[in-house]
């Protein structure tokens, strides 16, 4: 259903409030630059610290500014159902493509728990979803058993996974339906898992470089893995740069360095990044041609 690089955008914020010009501005290159989707309200977006006015203005935003150019996976996750169904029924009568779901966090809910989260969210609307998988942050753990039982449920299209565990892929791609597409959520493990049976990446590094994550995606996706190698090496110093602090500091410093006066406020409790941060960062960006 979906593929190709798909960036998980920031949210800019000035003086405290979000920055839609920017935000606009931002989605339009995004798609200029070879993008194949946009996902607003992720982590990434800062999710977490939105309020659910700003949650869905965002949404609304960057729906109304792609305008079909590419799909929108809204950004639809909490640790509360009710609040996902909220999120997933706004994102709806805005127009999105689907929306992305992250396992429940702090609850840590049991598997069980988990399944009835998704089942219910698919019960109360028929928008397609997209499963996120993040234990680093939500603590619970989407298991493969339990993906592939989700993935039977009509409206469940995807995975985003972000375990970090490569050998997952085969565990998805074998048990789900041949449909179920199977998304990376670390950029720099997109090479492997693409190899084995990826179709794409929602990336961090795609907001700052857009053109070689679009790249190094569509070569995948043909089946050049040299080329693929050859740009993956170029990428790889930044996507270790963008987790060299607390993210989405290093990712909105980096833009900043690249898009004049892109703002790179954060909502506490995240802070700005260190200056070994910034400076790993610049190296990044310098390797890369991108500054």
């Amino acid at each position: 259903m979906f593929s190709g690089s798909i960036p998980a955008l920031v949210t800019p914020f000035r003086d405290g409030s979000f920055a839609e010009e920017e935000f606009r501005a931002l989605v339009d290159w995004q798609i200029e630059q070879g993008s194949s989707g946009l996902v607003p309200c992720g982590t990434t977006g800062e999710s977490s610290t939105l309020s659910n006015a700003e949650h869905h203005r965002v949404i609304e935003v960057c729906i109304e500014q792609a305008a079909g150019r590419v799909p929108v996976i809204a950004g639809c996750g909490s640790n509360d159902t009710t609040n996902a169904l909220l999120h997933l029924n706004f994102s709806k009568k805005c127009g999105a493509a689907a929306g992305l779901v992250v396992a429940p966090y702090y609850n840590r809910p049991n598997q069980q728990g988990i399944y009835a989260h998704f089942e219910t969210l698919t019960k109360e609307n028929d928008l397609p979803l997209v499963l996120y998988n993040v234990p680093a942050r939500t603590v619970t753990d989407i298991l493969p058993d339990t993906v592939a039982e989700l993935s039977k449920l009509p409206t469940v299209a995807a995975i985003k996974d972000a375990s970090g565990e490569i050998d997952r892929v085969t565990d998805h791609r074998l048990a789900c339906a041949k449909d179920f597409c199977l998304l990376s959520g670390v950029d720099e493990l997109s090479l492997a898992f693409n190899a084995s049976g990826g179709a794409g990446c929602i990336s961090v590094t795609a907001n700052v470089a857009p053109k070689l994550c679009a790249e190094f995606q569509a070569a995948c996706q043909a089946g050049d893995y040299e080329k693929a190698r050859e740009l993956n090496d170029i990428l790889y110093p930044v996507h270790k740069a963008m987790f060299s602090d607390a993210s989405p500091g290093p990712i909105k410093y980096a833009l900043s360095r690249v898009i004049a006066d892109f703002p790179t406020e954060l909502r506490l409790p995240m802070t700005p990044p260190s200056e070994s941060s910034k400076k790993a960062v610049d190296a990044a960006l310098e390797g890369a041609g991108l500054i």
